[in-house]
């Protein structure tokens, strides 16, 4: 029998203006750290992070990122990490940025820490990264042997990134109870390499709960651009109740299916992980084969927040049914986490699925 298997981040600070303390938090963990982020997120951020740590006399490296969590740019960072004798990394900006950040951190045998400039995915907490080609192409999971020493996230920061981003968030939250208990279900492992533990499973069910009860109106107010306590829920919910339950309660279908849509060409790769992750979302409920009026719950859910329901939405309403089928393929494939959901799910279940429910959407 597996072992039940809890993994978190040594400690996570959440809250307006958090990121004007960095320099404090890192003090004890640091002499000279290697920052990477794009150039968007760094000049909005560079002066709050750079004051702070000067304020505490902590010298740093800045190396820009180009934009793909890909082995080559993992390497380049790493090699210029090593060339100016860094001690720990420190990733700011969107899921990608912290995906590369710590696969760094990995390579250099040093510690990380993670500054998420908006709530877009639930990367930010795990002991793993996305990989994917230069092209953009999902590649593979890599997994590390301990979780990011400090995640800070700077609510204020988050609040003032675009909507889309936040509504992205949530979409890909979203999926974190379906999928767990999908796994639970199936007796499967999660990404944290053993089964669900009780914890797992009340944090990805209370996840889903916030997300229903706060997610229209702080994603309202972070149209305002401004922070409310139900954009507080939210932002936890998105961030770190979403990490601790994708890693310990286990992904599914949603996330597979999501890997599978990054094989196709077009437009489709203008969309977010989490609006991928939206539509892979509604896909394992038909699946899961659960009521017209559920699905309608979370479909009328997406759209308040103008996440794609749809397959013109998701710019896949010329594809061909063949291409449909090389979805289902790269998403049942060996390895994939489509195997807690069911392994005996093939290529047309799932692209049948995908055309069942923009036939569900559109009505």
């Amino acid at each position: 029998m597996s072992n039940i298997i809890f993994v978190s981040p040594n400690k996570y600070i959440q809250g307006k203006g958090a990121l004007k303390s960095i320099g404090s938090y890192v003090k004890n963990m640091t002499k000279k750290p290697l920052i990477i982020s794009d150039h968007i997120v760094w000049n909005l951020t560079k002066d709050t992070v750079t004051e702070s740590l000067h304020r505490e006399n902590i010298d740093f490296h800045f190396v820009e990122f180009n934009g793909e969590a890909s082995v080559n740019e993992i390497h380049r960072i790493a090699e210029e990490g090593k060339a100016n004798q860094v001690d720990l990394v420190m990733g700011v900006g969107g899921g990608k940025t912290l995906d590369t950040a710590k696969a760094i951190a990995d390579e250099l045998d040093a510690g990380v820490v993670i500054v998420p400039s908006t709530a877009s995915t639930d990367a930010p907490t795990s002991a793993l990264s996305v990989i994917y080609s230069d092209d953009g192409v999902f590649e593979s999971y890599k997994f590390y042997q301990k979780n990011p020493d400090l995640v800070l996230v700077d609510t204020e920061v988050v609040a003032k990134a675009p909507a889309r981003l936040f509504a992205s968030g949530i979409a890909d939250a979203m999926a974190t109870w379906v999928e767990a208990r999908a796994t639970i279900k199936s007796n499967g492992t999660t990404m944290a390499g053993g089964k669900t533990s009780i914890a797992a499973k009340a944090i990805a069910k209370a996840c889903e709960e916030t997300l229903f009860a706060y997610g229209i109106p702080a994603y309202q107010a972070v149209q305002k651009g401004v922070v409310t306590q139900h954009v507080e829920a939210v932002v936890e919910a998105n961030t770190l109740l979403s990490g601790l339950g994708f890693e310990s309660g286990g992904l599914a279908g949603a996330h597979a299916i999501h890997n599978g849509f990054t094989v196709l060409d077009g437009d489709i790769h203008h969309l977010t992980h989490g609006e991928k992750v939206a539509y892979g979302t509604l896909v394992q409920l038909v699946l899961e084969l659960h009521p017209e009026e559920e699905l309608k719950k979370y479909i009328q859910f997406y759209r308040e927040l103008g996440l794609p329901t749809t397959l013109k939405e998701m710019h896949l309403d010329q594809v061909s049914y063949e291409d449909l089928l090389k979805v289902g393929q790269a998403a049942t494939q060996e390895g994939e986490t489509m195997g807690n959901l069911s392994s005996d799910i093939a290529a047309e279940d799932v692209a049948n699925a995908i055309l069942a429910v923009d036939q569900i959407a559109i009505k």
